[in-house]
């Protein structure tokens, strides 16, 4: 009678211990997915924070007197560039957006900038850039809802406290760039 109580036991035991090493190894192989996603976010991220520079050069010709709007991107480039933990960087990319909206609000003013071949190539990698981050965002997201919910489901919400995985954060939109930026084609031009 005590053997079938201590083989139950063992049994028991190795469930566990399976269960344990299987939910582990899910953890792992979620957050490693998110972090990948999150690389490719981050390389859109540079690939339009390179842009960057040639684009406020080019406008800088045509626009002298709006240095504000030039500067807050060059601010704002920096500071993603700058930008270490996902949060930090998702912050700057706002930033960034915002300012790269006011600035494209101050290209409208100078019909002649419209026309420049290299301003419009620069903007047509911009475009296709920003349609790339888009997808990236959408894929990361993606993946840490995933992940998210593996973390907060019981039973593997035990689990996932003591093996120390936390809670991922989504790639989110201000309510600042949600809005559309305000184009003014008054007596100015």
């Amino acid at each position: 009678m005590k053997n079938k109580g201590l083989i139950a036991t063992i049994i028991v035991l190795v469930i566990v211990a399976i269960y344990g090493v299987s939910s582990y190894n899910s953890f792992v192989s979620a957050e490693e997915n998110v972090d990948n996603k999150f690389s490719q976010v981050d390389n859109q991220l540079k690939r339009r924070s390179d842009l960057i520079p040639n684009l406020v050069e080019t406008v800088k010709g045509y626009a002298k007197h709006e240095q504000e709007a030039i500067d807050s991107v060059t601010q704002a480039r920096a500071q993603l560039a700058g930008a270490k933990t996902p949060e930090n960087k998702a912050d700057a990319d706002q930033q960034l957006s915002s300012a790269l909206n006011r600035l494209l609000v101050v290209v409208e003013k100078y019909p002649d900038l419209k026309a420049n071949e290299n301003f419009r190539s620069l903007m047509d990698s911009l475009e296709g850039t920003e349609n790339r981050l888009a997808v990236a965002r959408k894929d990361y997201n993606d993946e840490v809802t995933e992940y998210n919910k593996s973390v907060k489901r019981f039973p593997k919400n035990m689990l996932a406290r003591t093996f120390g995985f936390d809670k991922k954060p989504y790639f989110e939109v201000t309510n600042e760039e949600k809005e559309a930026p305000k184009v003014d084609f008054g007596s100015d031009n």
